[in-house]
């Protein structure tokens, strides 16, 4: 059984604080304070270029990426670290286009995040093929595949309401028709067990600095399944994605399997820090948390609920078909969810009235929750949020 009281004292959190917002940045790490350090002081500092053989900085992306592979179910070698999610979600989506090149319409849902629909909508104006970004309703998903569907891309959890997509069933149905997927983890990863091998996924992408916390601007992920390993050809060739990066040729020569992916030099302060993370879950079984998840989830609901009529639950009421969120509608949630950082409970708004809370059990407890639960129940109540300064925007919600 995992021992979430360890895991919990594995994380600097601010005392008098209910951090219910790791479904967007996790905290940190206690050991990636010395494990940055020792990168930059050892690593940079004493070894300085001779670093990328010596401290094995070259190899980082993929040592990285097989231990986050652990976490989504994806065999050795089918997954690199680097970039960003958004230059992740372009390359998997151009490839699977040059792969069904037949076909020319790429489905999403309006539950996918925005970043992803825009890194597709300048895939298709720049390629100019007739290509057609479609997007329906998440429920309507399955009913509108077909065979002139070439790629399904979807976020597995809606990042607003946690709605949470059955990845093998559509993965199954999608293929069926001869339709290639594309499943965005960004919050699934970390947040419950997900299996791409089991479910024959194509592509998977996702980051890491939300519930593997490797800090803010940390790198993303991707994964290719095996059989399509060699045959993708990267839309971003970049240099450490060639072949031999050090021969310096002047034309490109694609690596071997999930290697061609890779695009430009890794951000090794940023893996160094996600590396200390993954060390806690390597005391974590993912069962584990996603009962604990579950629980903890259902518990706040309920106290929520009780307390705070005026708000109204848009997450999945069971706990199965959702992810590690729960998402509230307010006429008044920007001002609501300002209330309650200024009271000690951090979670996030997303427009137009969404008050969202990450529910991480790695290091959030019962008595988090029922602290929380008081908290929002205040705020709520006594109307604290409904003051002039909670009504003025910040640049980040």
């Amino acid at each position: 059984m995992t021992d979430f009281a360890k895991t919990k004292s594995l994380f600097h959190l601010p005392p008098g604080l209910v951090y219910l917002d790791g479904n967007s940045l996790g905290p940190l790490p206690k050991a990636a304070v010395a494990r940055v350090g020792r990168t930059m002081q050892e690593e940079w500092g004493d070894m300085l270029i001779t670093a990328w053989n010596r401290a094995d900085w070259m190899n980082q992306p993929s040592r990285v990426g097989d231990r986050i592979g652990r976490l989504i179910g994806a065999p050795p070698g089918s997954v690199v670290m680097g970039d960003t999610l958004s230059i992740k979600v372009y390359q998997a989506l151009a490839s699977a286009l040059e792969i069904n090149a037949e076909r020319n319409i790429i489905l999403s849902d309006t539950g996918n995040f925005p970043t992803d629909l825009y890194m597709a909508e300048g895939l298709v104006k720049s390629l100019d093929k007739g290509h057609e970004l479609k997007l329906c309703e998440p429920g309507e998903v399955e009913s509108l595949l077909s065979e002139d569907v070439a790629v399904l891309m979807l976020t597995e959890v809606d990042y607003r309401s946690g709605r949470l997509h059955d990845m093998k069933a559509l993965t199954a149905k999608a293929h069926e028709m001869g339709i290639l997927t594309i499943w965005d983890l960004a919050h699934s990863a970390g947040a419950l067990p997900v299996d791409v091998g089991g479910a024959e996924v194509d592509f998977a992408v996702g980051c890491s600095y939300k519930y593997l916390n490797s800090g803010p601007g940390g790198p993303a992920f991707i994964y290719v399944a095996p059989r399509l390993a060699d045959q993708v050809q990267p839309a971003l060739c970049g240099w450490l994605g060639h072949e031999e990066p050090f021969a310096f040729d002047l034309a490109y020569r694609p690596g071997a399997g999930i290697e061609r992916m890779r695009v430009g030099t890794p951000p090794i302060l940023q893996l160094s820090a996600l590396e200390a993370s993954l060390d806690i879950w390597e005391l974590v079984d993912m069962n584990d948390l996603r009962a604990r998840s579950i629980e903890l989830s259902d518990l706040f609901i309920e106290l929520v609920e009780v307390g705070c009529p005026e708000l109204e639950m848009v997450s999945p009421r069971d706990g199965s078909r959702r992810g590690s969120q729960v998402s509230f509608c307010f006429e008044h949630g920007y001002a609501a969810m300002r209330a309650l950082i200024d009271r000690g409970l951090i979670g996030d708004f997303r427009a137009p009235d969404i008050m969202r809370f990450g529910i991480t059990p790695l290091y959030i407890d019962a008595d988090d929750v029922r602290k929380a639960a008081a908290i929002i129940e205040d705020v709520m109540g006594n109307r604290l949020w409904d003051s002039a300064e909670y009504f003025v925007q910040s640049a980040v919600t």
